[in-house]
């Protein structure tokens, strides 16, 4: 069979046929570091790299590009709030969503663009586009740049949308624009900003637009035409539409495929920062093993919205652990072949729940039959594509690290006890003594105002 996806563009299910026989390009939307990552965020991550899997499993040569916005508006505000750098807190964050995605043994990408890394190539093609009459220079001496969308005749076609029925763009000043929805290709320096968040330009010294960011990384990475593209189904529009109109119009073929992963809700609603109903990774993880909730994530088809709550993935955590009862129960094997009802499944866009419904089929029989080595060697290949596999190293290893850092915070914490009550009683000769002691072990201990914090000296393991 065939892999089928759904294509959002022409809204219905196509067979996959790639550009180059035997290659595919992807390109998804990554975050805009700007907060720590939640769970909504991890959802479009860990979909998008189960049809990298599938696609690779099924023997493709996968090229997967998932940028990191690494400046805007947001980050800005955010900084400033925070009195740090710009891209210090762009940095602490990325960090962070680095951690969220290993967490939940989120496969790296073949390249990891960032916008800031990528300036040159967003001016080369806002020059291409004001070459062509598709954008405009404001003539108010902002410095902003933007896309002309009456230039373009096909605007709209992603999203079914006219233009007329469109609302305003808020992307940047409406008086430098010929019409109110013309969007920022780049937008000149405010005197409030600070200049390290701008670059030199044609137009004087600014920054780019969000849309131009993904059309010049893509074109980079991938060429001008390549084969899917995908993001959360909130990035539709403008994001996504833009990107087509500007990238079509500066004579890129662009996407052949759009795919587009739904919301993870809460009481109803996009879980968002701005909601303030975010669950963020760290916290989940507190009660959660990163394979349960990449197992949640999975269990639901990429296009379906999920409510979320902590009794659904009580209920798929225990789901997987019954999984894992059963391997545990078959003793060793290794990864068999996969049934022809999940290959099925997988190959109708990505049917992830049909597939977790074979896992627990097979672990049904499996439990049923007098030998279960080949029932426990079908899901072992079925949890492998699915990035499910429990003796992965990728989560063997952060399970061992957590693991042991249980121990040392279970071992250290009598001894930083008895090293408050020390100082508190003014006895600093028996409160150093505890210390060096604890340094002696290739541990520093720094105290805060929340109370001592431990760390491994460098170099030691």
């Amino acid at each position: 069979m065939t892999f089928r996806l759904y294509d959002t563009a022409t809204r219905e299910v196509r067979d996959f046929v790639p550009l180059e026989e035997g290659k595919a390009g992807i390109y998804v939307c990554g975050l805009t570091v700007q907060s720590e990552p939640h769970v909504g965020h991890v959802r479009s991550a860990v979909n998008f790299d189960v049809l990298q899997r599938w696609l690779r499993h099924t023997g493709y040569d996968v090229t997967f590009i998932r940028n990191v916005t690494d400046i805007d508006d947001k980050i800005l505000a955010k900084a400033e709030s925070l009195g740090r750098p710009w891209y210090a807190h762009a940095a602490v964050m990325q960090r962070e969503l680095a951690k969220a995605y290993a967490a939940l043994n989120v496969a790296p990408p073949t390249y990891e663009p960032l916008a800031t890394g990528h300036v040159p190539e967003m001016l080369e093609l806002i020059e291409t586009l004001i070459e062509k009459g598709h954008a405009y220079p404001a003539a108010d001496g902002s410095g902003d740049v933007y896309f002309d969308v009456r230039s373009w005749p096909s605007y709209g076609e992603l999203t079914r949308q006219q233009v007329d029925d469109m609302e305003a763009a808020e992307d940047a000043d409406p008086r430098g624009k010929r019409d109110p929805r013309d969007f920022a290709l780049w937008k000149g320096r405010k005197q409030s900003e600070p200049e390290t968040a701008s670059w030199p330009s044609p137009w004087g010294r600014g920054r780019p637009g969000w849309h131009i960011e993904c059309s010049a990384m893509a074109g980079k990475y991938l060429g001008s035409a390549f084969d899917i593209h995908g993001g959360g189904v909130d990035l539709r529009f403008p994001h996504h539409e833009n990107e087509q109109a500007q990238s079509r119009a500066a004579g890129h073929p662009f996407a052949s495929y759009w795919m587009h992963n739904a919301w993870i809700t809460t009481a109803g609603e996009k879980m968002s920062k701005s909601l303030g109903n975010s669950l963020t990774i760290p916290s989940v993880l507190e009660r959660y093993r990163g394979i349960e909730l990449r197992f949640y994530v999975v269990a639901a088809h990429y296009r379906s919205h999920v409510e979320f709550s902590f009794e659904a993935l009580d209920e798929a955590a225990a789901g997987f652990r019954r999984i894992e009862g059963f391997l545990e129960r078959a003793g060793e094997v290794a990864p068999g072949e996969l049934p022809a009802a999940f290959v099925a499944a997988m190959d109708d866009d990505l049917g992830t729940p049909a597939a977790v419904a074979v896992i627990y089929d097979t672990v049904r029989d499996g439990n049923k039959a007098d030998d279960p080595a080949p029932y426990a060697a079908q899901v072992l290949a079925m949890l492998d594509v699915l990035g499910l596999h429990p003796a992965d190293p990728a989560w063997g290893a952060r399970a061992d690290d957590q693991r042991l850092t249980d121990a040392v915070d279970t071992l250290l914490a009598g001894l930083l006890e008895q090293r408050a009550e020390a100082r508190a009683n003014k006895d600093f000769s028996t409160a150093d003594a505890i210390r060096d002691r604890i340094k002696a072990a290739g541990i520093e201990v720094e105290d805060t105002p929340d109370g001592p914090k431990w760390s491994l000296e460098a170099g030691t393991k």
